[in-house]
């Protein structure tokens, strides 16, 4: 029996197309990139066509709750997309890019899988084009401001530490960050104060840099980054420390999309990179917007499962850029119905048809939710060498009895060979017009309504309790003119409840509300639910320990 190519070994076997080559396929004019090297380059902001947004397709890819190995979303992205240039479609994909935090961690990388995957597979998964350090530093320019401030004699303005939220970040799982003390060690180092560290993809300048529509817009964003008070209660932005135009340099490059290829030659669009759990979860707007200009069918995808990314795709990214998805795909794996049907890990790879119908539940109500939207998803059953036919028939024929059509999805094995019958069946469904997008909420509604009605239509709560932190934190919203500002919850993906433990599709239960931060530039409110941090930490054993660099720079162990 041969032995199983690890992806990293697809990887470095692909024939890579010169990055020229890849964009002459969506009629780019080579004069018009920026290449970093021969198989990636950055593209302009004024390739986006207005003209173009509303005419094409936008195929968003999301899931049913994830194992903590993820489910396949982007594999499936990846894939769908060589499906539909398979069978004639103009299509390309529109990514987010991977966080070292995951890398190095549990997850892996974000570059796809087997023979769907994104390449060069190294660079993406590692420092790619430098847009996570460029927003680093323009985050961390902002808190050198603030402290630089406190300290000043000359220009200060007041601000009390101790209201200070704006944080560090750096693009590591290191859980010892999360609560710091810094200015020690006298007055020449600064002045004391309690900070900490979020993981850069919860960074308010990842989020304003998806957010934004262009340079100005993301300026204007980055000035209303909210700091803290002053000791008269007076709020500071980071516009009343001049920071805007300076952090707005330093992401000069970083708001030009980059181009890469998959596997079969394919264009790929990779931008920005938001967790789903604590941030919004989805690449840039302007990325989004510039697949639409360039593709007729663009297949973008959303974090976690779609209680999470999809839910912020749909309810604030679509709203705020005016998006409308004609087709959702809808991720499922027989190996994660098992798990929400009650197997320990051990036993992902057994087939057993009783656990899946146990965990059925699960996919069933994401399929409901994205109803809710006016999406009728087609269900892509990601597929495994351990699936058993009775497992796959079960699902097929589930999903025909309530109105969704289900199809297996082998774009890991065959890449586009695999993909076919799903880009025929999303194809289709765009044609059939069974799709009409509408948003859950209103953005006008109370902070409270919104929150509600996200927790008892998607999560299945029977309600939400504050804690008195959140409450006190809910008057300072009030306070400061945000309430009209969507909702971008921070709760584990691992449930529909803030409760790590309860699987498949719990019932009777109520959500917390610990406390609330909230993202005055980027334009979100984000309530955090139960035991969630924005600065994970590592596993026991982490993934960096089977990773290995030879003499000629080979790298192995990376997924």
């Amino acid at each position: 029996m041969s032995k199983v190519k690890s992806d990293i070994e697809i990887a470095q076997e692909a024939q890579m197309l010169h990055i020229n080559d890849v964009a002459s396929k969506v009629n780019i004019n080579i004069d018009e990139l920026e290449l970093y090297g021969k198989y990636k380059a950055k593209l302009p902001i004024d390739l986006i066509s207005p003209d173009r947004l509303s005419q094409n397709n936008l195929i968003l890819v999301t899931a049913m709750t994830p194992t903590p190995a993820g489910e396949g979303k982007t594999t499936t992205s990846i894939g769908l997309t060589e499906g539909l240039n398979k069978i004639g479609k103009n299509a390309l994909v529109v990514l987010r890019e991977p966080s070292l935090g995951p890398v190095f961690g549990i997850k892996g990388g974000a570059a796809g899988g087997g023979y769907s995957q994104v390449v060069p597979m190294e660079d993406i998964n590692l420092h790619f084009t430098g847009d996570f350090s460029a927003i680093e530093k323009a985050n961390n320019l902002l808190s050198a401001l603030v402290d630089n401030n406190i300290q000043s004699k000359t220009r200060n303005l007041n601000i009390d530490p101790r209201t200070i939220v704006w944080k560090r970040v750096m693009d590591m799982n290191d859980r010892a960050l999360r609560d710091i003390t810094i200015g020690l060690g006298g007055t020449a180092n600064g002045v004391p104060r309690q900070d900490g560290f979020n993981i850069t993809p919860a960074s308010e300048v990842m989020a304003i840099l998806c957010m934004a529509e262009d340079f100005e817009d993301l300026k204007n964003r980055l000035g209303n980054i909210f700091i803290g008070f002053t000791f008269d209660k007076k709020p500071i932005y980071a516009k009343d420390l001049k920071a805007e135009n300076a952090m707005a340099i330093l992401l000069k490059d970083a708001i030009k999309p980059n181009l890469v290829q998959t596997l079969e030659g394919n264009p790929a669009i990779i931008h920005g990179g938001p967790f789903a759990n604590i941030a919004q979860g989805t690449n840039t707007i302007i990325a989004t917007k510039m697949g639409l200009s360039l593709g007729d069918y663009v297949v973008t995808e959303a974090g976690f499962g779609a209680d999470l990314g999809a839910e912020k795709f749909l309810n604030i990214k679509c709203v705020s850029a005016s998006l409308s998805p004609k087709a959702l795909v809808l991720v499922a794996t027989i190996r994660a119905l098992r798990h929400h049907g009650g197997a320990k890990k051990d036993d992902y790879n057994t087939p057993s048809l009783e656990k899946v119908k146990k965990g059925i539940n699960n996919l069933n109500k994401h399929i409901e939710n994205c109803k809710k939207f006016g999406l009728n998803p087609v269900v892509a059953i990601n597929a495994f060498p351990s699936d058993s036919n009775e497992e796959v028939n079960f699902i097929i024929e589930n999903c025909k009895n309530i109105g969704v059509k289900a199809v297996v999805a082998s774009g890991w094995e065959k890449g586009g060979d695999g993909m076919i019958d799903l880009a025929e069946s999303v194809v289709d469904e765009i044609e059939n017009g069974n799709n009409s997008f509408k948003p859950l909420y209103d953005w006008n509604k109370s902070v409270k309504d919104k929150i509600e009605m996200i927790a008892k239509q998607i999560y299945g709560a029977n309600g939400v309790e504050y804690s008195k932190k959140a409450m006190t934190e809910l008057i300072k919203i009030n306070d400061l003119g945000l309430n009209h500002l969507p909702i971008c919850m921070a709760k584990t993906q691992k449930s529909f409840s803030d409760n790590d433990s309860l699987l498949g599709r719990p019932e009777g239960f109520i959500v917390t509300v610990r406390e609330f931060e909230f993202a005055a530039g980027a334009g979100f409110i984000i309530p955090i639910l139960g035991k969630m941090m924005r600065m994970p930490g590592l596993p026991a054993i982490p993934a960096s320990e089977g990773m290995n660099i030879d003499n000629n720079g080979k790298i192995s162990g990376l997924s």
